[in-house]
């Protein structure tokens, strides 16, 4: 067990890691890949760019998660679609890694009224589903330069002694974001306050996906306006 220095321990965080099953559940379940929630006469969704079908990555129902985050990011199904096509490359084209790219959809849809009998696209390779069946709690802590604008008066050489461990990396609900560069929180497009985290989709942990080189991204919410959700990666 990681020894939390004294200084760093105000800045503790709640954060659930997934626990996953192979295979898919309901259409409103929490998952990665397998089928969405659509509405009855919705269609999957398509890049604008390529017009492929976008790639389903993940999906939260906020209305099954702990009761320690009951209402914390509002009701409904959080949903994450990216393209995921190489051929075109509209990851890089079309700046995939950036917050409110148009080549990745990411909202919070109210399931009312009846789901359609979901079809997942047949003209390319779709991620097998992992269905989210629990969530292991753990304690998370900021990096060095997230604790020291925070305030924290943190002596250099924790760096070694602690920072290895924390933020938690891979896939996770709250906590702290695993930053792979600088803190690139983004700002609501309604209020300008900085946006803070939802989930960490990371690296090739639940989906068989690497966002550039091992890279890291997050999906992030503004606190005031919980509809404006947006998401975001970086790498080395």
């Amino acid at each position: 067990m990681t020894n939390i220095p004294p200084e760093i321990q105000p800045y503790k965080r709640h954060a659930w890691k997934p626990i996953t099953i192979d295979g898919d559940g309901d259409l409103t379940a929490s998952k990665f890949a397998g089928k969405p929630w659509l509405g009855k006469d919705e269609q999957w969704p398509k890049c604008p760019h390529c017009q492929n079908p976008l790639q389903f990555f993940l999906q939260l129902n906020l209305n099954t998660l702990s009761e320690a985050l009951k209402n914390e990011f509002g009701s409904g199904i959080l949903q994450m679609f990216y393209c995921t096509n190489e051929e075109l490359l509209c990851d890089c084209d079309y700046e995939g890694w950036e917050p409110f790219s148009d080549i990745h959809l990411i909202r919070i849809v109210q399931p009312e009224g009846k789901a359609q009998d979901v079809k997942i696209p047949e003209n390319q390779e779709f991620f097998p589903p992992k269905l989210i069946v629990d969530w292991q709690y753990l304690e998370d802590y900021p990096n060095y330069e997230e604790a020291t604008e925070f305030g924290a008066e943190l002596d250099l050489n924790l760096d070694e002694l602690f920072f290895d461990n924390f933020p938690i990396e891979g896939d996770k609900l709250a906590g702290w974001p695993l930053w792979v560069q600088g803190i690139e929180y983004p700002n609501c497009p309604i209020c300008g306050e900085r946006m803070r985290l939802v989930f960490q989709v990371d690296s090739e942990d639940n989906l068989p996906f690497m966002f550039g080189d091992l890279g890291c991204g997050h999906i992030t919410q503004c606190k005031y306006h919980k509809n404006q959700v947006a998401f975001g990666w970086a790498c080395a």
